[in-house]
């Protein structure tokens, strides 16, 4: 059954088709999610659709501002409210995985369009967003040096990358098991291996 309202002002019509998107995408490979079936979802016309995105990489690029804005907020919040650099790590870690097991759709769709070929608005978002959670990343690393809770000879750089990829790891498996529960079940044990690795030895 339709659950989404056939008469909303533009604004909401364009966050729920970024909604429907990501839905669909939990389901399917994003690659192969028409517009077609987008406004189908919808309980819409694909006319009715393209008076508010006239091609499926408008919606892409939609999705990977949404995506950015709110994973980026969830994170920022999750690391303020955090006691330290090292407690802001793990709340960020874990603020990460909660934000994908509730939209499983997600990396999926930054999977995908890291995969297409040349430089699409949409895979350029994905990058952009890459770079802005790393600085992020990069300066609760730093922070957590200059304080003595991280080993002060740590290579930052190397510790964002496998911070992020033990992510991309966790989210890939998952995928694999077709159990989007393992995250939040693995998350824990990963992250305390992590940061042993990174601790400070005194």
């Amino acid at each position: 059954m339709n659950e989404y309202p056939r008469h909303l002002p533009a604004e909401e019509r364009r966050a729920a088709t970024v909604a429907a998107m990501i839905e669909l995408a939990a389901q399917q490979n994003p690659g192969d999610i028409s517009t077609t079936a987008i406004a189908q979802r919808m309980g819409l016309t694909q006319g009715a659709l393209f008076r508010h995105f006239p091609t499926k990489d408008a919606i892409l690029q939609a999705v990977m501002s949404w995506v950015t804005e709110r994973l980026l907020e969830r994170v920022d919040q999750a690391a303020q409210a955090a006691a330290s650099p090292a407690a802001a790590l793990e709340a960020v870690f874990m603020a990460h995985i909660d934000f994908v097991s509730e939209h499983p759709g997600v990396p999926r769709l930054i999977f995908g369009e890291l995969q297409r070929p040349g430089q699409t608005l949409p895979k350029q978002l994905v990058q952009a967003l890459i770079r802005n959670y790393g600085e992020r990343l990069r300066g609760l690393l730093e922070a957590g040096k200059a304080q003595g809770e991280l080993d002060a000879r740590l290579d930052v750089q190397a510790a964002a990358v496998l911070f992020i990829g033990s992510i991309q790891g966790l989210v890939m498996q998952s995928l694999l098991a077709g159990d989007v529960a393992r995250l939040r079940q693995d998350a824990p044990r990963v992250f305390a291996i992590f940061r042993r690795g990174i601790g400070s030895e005194r």
